[in-house]
């Protein structure tokens, strides 16, 4: 007799990484009246006396009180783990993640690009390791304070399906959490999918300078170059045998055009002189296309640029 698989749930959820996407995200669980427990470092004091104040096109809210702590240590083990730092950070992921993990503990990545499940599945194994993208316009303004002017869309996979439902029961809970979660069945199709937009907009905003999405869309020149990356990363998709549609350059150009003067996490890193996301976003997608036998000049051009961009600011 076959035994019906076994349906994986949660209870409690610690935030590694309290910027704008990991204090979004988180929040709207904890105001939903999820068990949400932060891992907060620079912000701790402000975020723990007067906790956090989320302003959004979706309707605003506030914690009065947030679950702060500083360390993996105090937070304790929990049912599901959501990395939402920046993946300049992951090298930090071997001494915090062990902490939060029991026996069944499910870890989500909310990064950027490509290569942040391999590394997950290094440290807490294949069978735990999920995968979100969040399509979503936020910032961090203040310490305890996130802007959420557009979108929120969050897609979501599991790198390796298990049978046990995990996918279906984050998209319940966080679409009950206000969320507008999908469940997908190829989480390597979406991460690419996202890339067409990261690709060409993070990248010819630091490129270009520290400029805005809409400096981008102004000029003849720049959006002609927005249009060639976006089909040279869907190129590289289809070399790795995911079908991936042309439409998606029209539909990432559009969807952008009423963002404004929209600043790129890229851009922002770059402007305040934080490590750029260069290797998941650039460079793995180009080592993908090259192994799988396509060329993205264009990508490999920008990629060159932003070095140099980089290597100016002095870091």
């Amino acid at each position: 007799m076959s035994r019906a698989p076994v349906c994986w749930t949660f209870q409690s959820v610690a935030v590694v990484g309290s910027g704008a996407v990991g204090l979004y995200y988180g929040g709207r669980l904890a105001a939903a009246g999820e068990d949400v427990r932060f891992l907060i470092r620079s912000d701790f004091e402000s975020i723990s006396k007067s906790g956090l104040n989320v302003r959004s096109v979706h309707g605003d809210f506030q914690l009065a009180q947030v679950k702060a702590y500083r360390t993996a240590e105090q937070i304790r083990p929990v049912d599901l783990v959501i990395v939402a730092w920046k993946t300049t950070a992951n090298h930090q992921l071997r001494e915090v993640l062990p902490p939060l993990l029991h026996a069944g503990t499910q870890v989500l990545t909310l990064q950027n690009g490509l290569g942040n499940c391999e590394s997950l599945a290094e440290i807490v194994g294949a069978e735990r390791v999920l995968g979100g993208l969040c399509f979503v316009c936020i910032n961090r303004i203040s310490p305890g304070v996130v802007r959420h002017s557009a979108g929120g869309r969050m897609t979501l996979g599991e790198w390796r399906p298990d049978g046990t439902g995990r996918v279906a029961e984050l998209e319940k809970r966080f679409k009950a959490a206000k969320i507008q979660a999908v469940a997908v069945e190829n989480l390597e199709k979406s991460q690419w999918e996202k890339l067409v937009w990261n690709i060409p907009f993070n990248g010819l905003s630091v490129a270009e300078g520290g400029v805005t999405t809409d400096v981008l869309l102004t000029a003849h020149e720049t959006e002609a170059e927005l249009r060639a990356l976006m089909a040279e990363v869907i190129a590289g998709a289809r070399a790795l045998g995911l079908d991936l549609s042309e439409d998606l350059i029209d539909f990432n150009i559009d969807r952008t055009r009423p963002m404004g003067a929209y600043r790129t996490s890229s851009m922002i890193d770059f402007v305040e002189g934080r490590e750029v996301e260069v290797a998941p976003i650039w460079e793995e997608p180009l080592r993908r296309a090259r192994e799988a036998g396509v060329e993205m000049p264009h990508t490999a051009k920008l990629l060159r640029r932003i070095h140099e961009r980089l290597q100016q600011r002095g870091k």
